[in-house]
């Protein structure tokens, strides 16, 4: 697949205190592409996505997002207003859901289009009542969260990313948390975001969905690309020794 990049992540560094996680990352994502982002525990998958949308700051390197370019740096108000714009266009969803728990289902889909962007209610709960039939929960509108199996709740935390009309949408094991029962009605979801065209990073180790639906599959090691390609050819012809034995590992 071949499309002008909307994400580019060039050099990217990030240091926790003396521990550098991501150690010069580059990678660029086409519209519409889906990127799996594969490898083991502590490789700094996660820490990557949360620095594209900057809740990480990354130590050096840059991060542009739909033509919002910001170079890692000191903290200034135009920087948290190119901080506020790239978030805009980058959905994310985390991988133990973080709902609102004191607002219904409904009200946790309106908050941020109503507060953030200043739509109407009007206009924000007929969106969102729109994004929840998408995701199979129009009949759970009213409840609250605590009354959600693991599986509602994250395709309503994915509902509620949708309904800021993000270009981009990240997620960070979106299943991990999830009993394996449930993990099927999550995927079911993000697949049909894929079909219709939303560009996804996915940090997951559902090879399933990796196979079915990624575009490239990306390996990081402490820190560093080790390999990618499209899940086919990363698979069954990994140059790598350190991705070969991770793939033994997961299929």
């Amino acid at each position: 697949m071949t499309t002008s990049p909307v994400i580019r992540i060039e050099n990217l560094e990030k240091h926790f205190g003396r521990l550098q996680v991501l150690k010069g990352i580059s990678l660029d994502v086409g519209v519409g592409e889906v990127v799996v982002i594969l490898g083991r525990s502590g490789s700094g998958k996660s820490t990557l996505l949360r620095c594209v949308n900057f809740l990480e700051e990354p130590t050096g390197g840059c991060v542009e997002v739909d033509g919002t370019r910001l170079e890692a740096g000191a903290p200034s108000r135009a920087r948290r207003e190119r901080i506020r714009a790239i978030r805009l266009k980058a959905g994310m969803v985390f991988q133990d859901f973080n709902l609102f728990p004191h607002l219904t289902v409904i009200e946790n889909l309106v908050e941020a289009p109503c507060t953030v962007k200043g739509e109407s209610r009007g206009e924000a709960s007929k969106f969102a009542e729109e994004l929840l039939a998408k995701v199979g929960l129009a009949d759970k509108r009213d409840e609250y969260p605590i009354r959600l199996s693991g599986g509602q709740k994250q395709r309503v935390a994915i509902a509620r990313a949708l309904a800021m009309r993000p270009q981009i949408m990240l997620f960070d094991e979106p299943t991990s948390a999830l009993d394996p029962e449930l993990i099927g009605e999550v995927l079911t979801v993000m697949k049909n975001l894929a079909k219709e065209g939303m560009t996804m990073v996915v940090v997951t180790h559902e090879m399933g969905f990796a196979r079915e639906v990624a575009h490239r599959m990306v390996f990081i090691h402490e820190g560093e690309v080790v390999e990618e390609g499209p899940p086919d050819k990363l698979i069954s012809g990994a140059r790598d020794a350190r991705t070969r034995r991770f793939l033994e590992a997961v299929l």
